[in-house]
């Protein structure tokens, strides 16, 4: 039985990741602050650590990087890597993967349509991103 809570929408990247969460119901999907510094995963895993804090997640989404043909390459075993230690972190919370690709294209799209500047939209594309693959995920059914 899944534990009720929202859902943490994350954009695994190399150097940053991108955040997006949604309420228990599904109705509000907001983007949050994406994680860039050092400190590598453990630092990542800390912030993970602070929004579980704040918030009822039941449910890890991880955005899947797969080819365009459908097939895993090495970024997908990477993000599917960071997944496991995730996991193992936090056990009491789901992991779900959806299928990524051409969310970053959305997240510029959608960014272009502001009023931000170059330098904002690039500061928020990752946790945009991240948005971009919980409302696919949600419209999709919840997939798992």
């Amino acid at each position: 039985m899944r534990r009720p809570g929202g859902v943490l929408a994350i954009d695994h990247g190399t150097k940053r990741a991108g955040f997006a969460l949604v309420d228990p119901l599904r109705i509000a999907p907001v983007p949050l602050s994406a994680w860039r510094g050092p400190g590598g995963e453990p630092g990542l895993f800390d912030c993970v650590a602070g929004l579980l804090e704040e918030r009822e997640i039941a449910t890890f989404l991880i955005g899947l990087p797969l080819d365009m043909d459908g097939g895993e390459g090495a970024r997908a075993r990477e993000v599917r890597a960071f997944a496991a230690r995730l996991a193992a972190r936090f056990p009491g919370v789901e992991v779900v993967f959806h299928d990524e690709r051409l969310s970053t294209k959305s997240a510029e799209e959608l960014l272009r349509e502001t009023d931000l500047s170059p330098e904002e939209r690039r500061a928020r594309r990752d946790s945009i991103s991240a948005l971009v693959i919980l409302r696919d995920w949600i419209a999709a059914g919840e997939p798992r």
